[in-house]
């Protein structure tokens, strides 16, 4: 069979419209050469001319011709695949549209019948008289999400009641309307978008869903989902504790599953669940899954600290296989996440069902989207890695940093006593898994043997500057805010670099390299190695070092709404094996301000931020803020090291500062990159121990004398920090507001938290009138000119409120106006001598 081609090059010498028949030999010598080199060049072409002896008799240029008709078919042979796979994802997007327009068209034509119910039964109301022979209550699907059954026992039938039960609940959410949906803000769906997002409106807990398409099958899809902790970063583990087959060929099982708290200031959640995977009549594929409970019945699991208990109302996928390969997947997370556990400015991330949907709902679309890219695009990325290689380091960074941030007593976390201030928080950990690849020697015949590793950790309320900014500024930045010292301490841990604790001077950094490794589809997170050029000086010696970070960056989107922002470190050797030893530091930048009001009062935070006590013990130690902002967002630090047994006290004690030093140089940097300036603000006051922090105490303390004659605190002549410290453990309730319209409390030692009942930043959604009834005041209000005239004001023992609603009687209380260093008012400082619960 001879191959023919077209040649009509007009100025070539050659004929228009000549045809060349090419034998099979000549074409496959030819194909031979365009897989080495599509376009080859005039010497190449002539060099296969000699090569080949069966092109003897083509002309030069007639091979020119060939390869540009070669080049020119498979262009057009790309473009055909392109749009066939573009018209399979626009028919299976429009099918999803279709059927969500028929699942809206019965919500409508519900809510059209329960209105007219409603009408008829309010004017029925109206003309008769009372009737209570029947109940003239009509409700909605969403009323029927958790209906209560009488309690079922933990038998295979039993289980098998609440399974089919589950399913039900589940496909009513998935493609019916036991659910009011509202599409997900700032999502469209469209050929290029993940899918059709969706959050709930007015139901019970949080909730989200996602429709879409995704190029793999029904079983490879479930088999991915069912594998939590691959694709969920929170998911600390999902235990299988039991399995059992159905009659109908599908699987019940009993799952324990653990989350990660997102922050150092709540606790982590667990779940006791039944999953129940099955194949529907119509071939769908169905994963579904629920909490048990007293009122579902069945086997119970009995609480685990710290652990708090969470619900998780019928959720899972419905998976149905495409026309062409891939498959139609509805999600659907349902949760009640036990928001009251928490202290109050982190409800927002309990209660919003976009931040469930960002984190949970659309992870899990991206996740097989993303292995779905990876089977198609097959070749290695960076430093001759595959893919799942890439993900698997990323995984082990963000479970690292997970691990050390929760301290799990399990996995051998302890808790190191502090220094007197509780700002950032010291765990220790001694166990030999922890250390397992950790204990490396260094090379020259410097051995070290690091038997521990200690994290230091804190968090900060930032507000009015967007996570994925600040991310972004510290990823491009690193001087700004590291100290190279540190840095060169950690990385000898896995490098063969001569170091010594951090104190004298190590080396200095010279330039930043980043060598890009991976980034998923969507451009949600990078993975990255940072080459950073050292200059170590060891026995006078100056020994040129390159220090490697492995880095972690997500969620530097501006657009997303509720996306956590991360920047993932941890120094790796040069060798970058996939099993070397990672000690994960880094950042998470949690938005606080999901969804809400723009129009709700400023809060000015103050020294308050530095102190934030947590439910489980820990602080919040800064703050970006001041007033005029009303985007607030909780950052969390998390700093670990390797060490020696003998040197623990050293290192805590360096790592303590360390994390001190990145809280004022990101308050810094936060206040700079604050669209309102907010560094102009009175309010503003960072982490304890920095220069602004003692001279808001020093404030207090000398307004006090100045209008009062009296020392407020024993005279010390240990330094501001002293005076700090006494402050916070002052006996009487010490508190400051600000001077507004409406004053806020902006900070509160010990004593003033406990008699409010608060946290610090609790502290902030408190107004001064609160905690006064009428009497109190009035007394203030007819006080509160004496106090700006004369400077203070002695108030009568009487009866205040804390936050929780408790009164609380005291024998007398002093106000006074804080004074700056120009003699403006900087706030109103109110001390409750002699306080207590009635």
């Amino acid at each position: 069979m001879m191959a023919v081609t077209s040649c009509k090059e007009g100025k070539g010498g050659l004929d228009n419209g000549k045809y060349v028949r090419y034998t099979p030999e000549q074409v496959e010598a030819l194909e031979r050469l365009y897989h080495e080199c599509p376009k080859p060049s005039s010497i190449r072409r002539q060099q296969l001319i000699r090569d080949c002896p069966i092109l003897s008799n083509i002309e030069p240029k007639q091979i020119k011709v060939w390869f540009q008709n070669r080049r020119c078919r498979e262009k057009q042979r790309k473009e055909a695949s392109r749009l066939q796979a573009v018209n399979r994802k626009l028919t299976a997007m429009n099918k999803l549209l279709m059927e969500e327009n028929d699942r809206l068209q019965k919500q409508v034509s519900q809510l059209v019948y329960e209105n007219g119910y409603f009408r008829q039964q309010t004017q029925n109301t109206a003309l008769a008289t009372t009737d209570t022979s029947c109940e003239s209550v009509v409700t909605s699907g969403q009323h029927h999400l958790t209906p209560q059954h009488p309690p079922r026992d933990a038998s295979p039938a039993g289980l098998m009641s609440i399974a089919e039960e589950t399913l039900a609940e589940f496909l009513s959410k998935a493609t019916g309307t036991a659910v009011e949906w509202v599409q997900m803000p700032g999502m469209k769906p469209g050929p290029d978008s993940i899918g059709i997002i969706a959050i709930s409106h007015g139901c019970p807990g949080v909730a989200a869903r996602a429709c879409g398409l995704v190029g793999l099958e029904p079983t490879k899809v479930a088999e991915i989902l069912k594998d939590r902790p691959s694709w969920f970063r929170d998911c600390r583990s999902v235990d299988v504790i039991n399995a059992l087959p159905t009659a109908n060929g599908g699987t019940i099982e009993l799952l324990y599953m653990q989350i990660y708290a997102p922050t150092t200031l709540a606790p982590a959640r667990d779940f006791w669940l039944l999953r129940y995977t099955s194949i529907l009549d119509d071939g769908s594929l169905v994963v579904c899954e629920r909490s048990l409970s007293n009122t579902q019945g069945g086997p119970s699991m009995p609480l685990v600290q710290p652990f708090a208990r969470a619900e998780m109302l019928p959720s899972g996928y419905l998976i149905r296989p495409c026309e062409g390969g891939g498959s139609i997947i509805h999600i659907v997370d349902h949760m009640d996440l036990e928001p009251w556990s928490v202290p109050e400015v982190l409800r927002p991330l309990y209660e919003s069902s976009i931040v469930l949907a960002q984190k949970t709902t659309m992870a899990a679309l991206r996740h097989l989207r993303q292995i779905s890219h990876e089977v198609t695009h097959s070749n290695n990325t960076g430093w001759g890695r595959q893919p799942v290689a890439l993900r698997a380091l990323s995984q082990r960074l963000s479970r690292g940093f997970n691990e050390a941030l929760n301290g799990f007593t399990d996995e051998g976390w302890s808790l190191m006593g502090n220094d007197g201030i509780d700002d950032v928080t010291i765990l220790v950990n001694s166990s030999p898994s922890k250390m397992l690849g950790v204990n490396l020697a260094f090379a020259n015949g410097f051995p070290t043997v690091n038997t521990s590793v200690l994290c230091a950790k804190a968090s900060m309320l930032l507000q009015n500057v967007p996570p994925a900014v600040l991310v972004r500024f510290l990823r491009e930045h690193r001087s700004e805010w590291a100290d190279c010292n540190i840095d060169a301490y950690s990385a000898s841990v896995v490098q063969s670099i001569p170091c010594t604790l951090p104190g004298s001077r190590i080396g200095s950094f010279g330039g930043q390299v980043v060598l890009p490794l991976a980034h998923t589809l969507e451009h949600e997170e990078f993975l990255e190695v940072l080459k950073l050029e050292n200059i170590s000086h060891f026995q006078d010696t100056i020994v040129p070092r390159d220090l490697f970070l492995l880095q972690l960056c997500s969620g530097v989107d501006e657009n997303a709404v509720g996306t956590c922002a991360e920047l993932i470190f941890a120094p790796i050797d040069a060798s970058f094996a996939d099993d070397a030893p990672l000690l994960p530091s880094g950042f998470r930048i949690i938005p606080l301000d999901i969804g809400s009001d723009p129009s709700s009062p400023n809060r000015t935070l103050d020294l308050a931020s530095a102190l934030e006590v947590g439910s489980n013990g820990n602080r919040i130690s800064g703050d970006s803020s001041g007033n005029g902002g009303n985007m607030r967002s909780v950052m969390t630090i998390a700093f670990q090291f390797a060490f020696e047994n003998q040197m623990q006290e050293n290192v805590a004690s360096m790592a303590r500062q360390y994390v001190r030093s990145i809280i004022s140089s990101v308050q810094r940097v936060a206040l700079a990159l604050s669209p309102s300036r907010l560094g102009s603000s009175p309010g503003f006051c960072p982490q304890l121990g920095s220069p602004e922090a003692l001279t808001l105490a020093r404030w207090i303390c000398c307004s006090y004398r100045g209008h009062l004659g009296a020392e407020l605190l024993k005279p010390t002549n240990e330094g501001g920090e002293s005076i700090l410290k006494t402050l916070w453990h002052h006996s009487d309730a010490i508190m400051c507001c600000s001077l507004k319209v409406l004053p806020v409390f902006t900070f509160a030692n010990q004593a003033g938290l406990d008699m409010l009942e608060t946290t610090l930043v609790a502290l902030q959604d408190i107004t001064l009138e609160k905690i006064f009834d009428d009497h109190g005041r009035k007394t203030l209000c007819n006080e509160f000119q004496q106090i700006m005239q004369q400077g203070f004001a002695c108030l009568q023992g009487g009866v205040c409120l804390s936050s929780m609603g408790r009164p609380v009687s005291y024998e007398r209380a002093v106000a006074w106006k804080v004074l700056n260093e120009e003699e403006n008012a900087h706030c109103i400082c109110f001390m409750f001598v002699n306080w207590s619960f009635v």
